[in-house]
């Protein structure tokens, strides 16, 4: 054996000593050293493996463990990451301190809109108000296709029209305010209203809200129950709210109803402007209904005493009054004795000579003195005497006189008249 050979056996049985000398502690503990870098490279690899499995759009879970000026801090459930939510991201609302919405130990639902893997840290940057604004849209788009009313509050105010928040920022136009004009806005200022979705763009951002639909939904609404309950012949208020060449419109609550120009005054109206003014208030008579048209049919003159009943109240038969000739007619002229009353004065009450046509003697606007004759208060008609006021003229009682002998004496007989005339008759 040569020494090279010993040597080396030597020193394989050096080896095979020391390693036979070493202690069960120690070959425990570099089992375990071992085993925890093992681990450590296991822990290493599902954390890349976790962070890599966060994508933009993931909707994620956690709990808020600090809030700061300006952002918030939360765990993210079922990790050891943590999201960031950047003030902005926290709501669509204007606010000072994300404190104002969210708290400690807040459950929070959140999107992931960027995985940041930076000097080793690992974070996801969260915004709860795009997942709150994704599902606003969804219920948004759905309310309109189901023509749905919903809530708002007002957040701003300007001149083209409302911001309202209705889970996203919606705008109502001043044009879809109302169905009347409004001048005032402000007015609305953090009211909350009920509207319906006009027109949505998800990928703009753009929600248009409409208010006048559901105001003129629920005008027609009050217009048929009013329409219901009116009752033909019954006297109501209203205001007069618009005038036109043949009547003047009435405005009764929820529907406008028509006075014709006729049905304005029992005094005869040329205009419309003359009897009523826009404003005005009063008492008018309902004459008919017509609910599948909604039309109204008014009267402002029934809804009064009628000038013809006071008339007769205070006035009797042989009364002579004044008045005024209005009309002229081949029969005679009427004559108004009252406000709202005429009567007729028959062609042969004109005078005591013969008239052949009223204008003979009369004219439009003259003033004479005229005799009731007689009033009818079931038509409503006065009959009048001019003539009956006046003495007949010394000309007119000569033609009607007649001369004959009052004594009995001496009259004549059919047999002194005509003699022997008829004796030959065959009778």
């Amino acid at each position: 054996m040569t020494t090279d050979n010993i040597l080396n056996e030597e020193n394989n049985e050096e080896e095979n000593s020391q390693v036979e000398e070493n202690s069960p502690e120690e070959e425990n503990a570099a089992s375990e050293e071992s085993q925890e870098d093992t681990s450590n490279s296991v822990e290493s690899a599902d954390e890349e493996s976790s962070i890599s499995s966060f994508n933009e759009g993931d909707k994620v879970t956690g709990t808020v463990f600090k809030v700061e000026e300006k952002f918030v801090r939360a765990h993210i459930d079922g990790t050891d990451f943590e999201g960031i939510i950047p003030i902005s991201q926290v709501t669509n609302k204007r606010i000072e301190h994300p404190d104002e919405v969210v708290s400690e130990d807040d459950t929070i639902e959140a999107v992931v809109i960027k995985v940041e893997d930076e000097n080793e840290r690992h974070n996801l940057i969260l915004s709860i108000r795009k997942l709150e604004e994704d599902k606003s849209y969804d219920d948004l788009i759905a309310s309109k296709e189901n023509d749905e009313t919903i809530s708002g509050t007002v957040m701003e105010v300007v001149q083209a029209g409302l911001v309202v928040d209705v889970g996203v920022r919606g705008f109502i136009p001043a044009s879809l305010l109302s169905d009347e004009y409004v001048e005032d806005l402000e007015q609305f200022a953090d009211q909350t209203l009920e509207v319906k979705v006009e027109d949505i763009d998800k990928d703009k951002n753009r929600v248009i809200l409409n208010r006048k639909k559901i105001i003129e939904v629920e005008k027609e609404a009050d217009r048929k129950t009013q329409l219901e309950k009116l009752d033909t012949g019954s006297i109501v208020e209203g205001e007069v709210v618009r005038t036109t060449n043949f009547g003047a419109f009435i405005n009764l609550g929820s529907i406008d109803g028509l006075a014709h120009i006729s049905e304005l005054s029992y005094e005869r109206v040329e205009n419309v402007e003359d009897a009523v003014n826009i404003g005005d208030k009063v008492n008018v008579k309902i004459l008919d209904v017509d609910v599948d048209n909604e039309r109204v049919s008014l009267s402002i003159k029934q809804a009064q005493e009628s000038p013809f009943e006071l008339f007769v109240k205070e006035h009797n038969s042989g009364e002579t009054l004044d008045g005024t000739v209005k009309r002229l007619v081949d029969f005679g002229a009427f004559v108004q004795v009252a406000p709202g009353v005429e009567g007729l004065v028959h062609v042969s009450e004109i005078s005591h000579d013969h008239v052949a046509h009223p204008s003979d003697v009369l004219e439009e606007g003259q003033e004479v003195q005229v005799k009731i004759l007689s009033l009818s208060e079931d038509s409503g008609k006065v009959s009048l005497s001019i003539k009956e006021t006046t003495e007949p003229s010394e000309t007119t009682e000569q033609s009607s006189k007649v001369y004959r002998d009052e004594t009995d004496e001496d009259q004549p007989t059919l047999g002194d008249v005509f003699g022997d005339k008829f004796k030959n008759l065959d009778l």
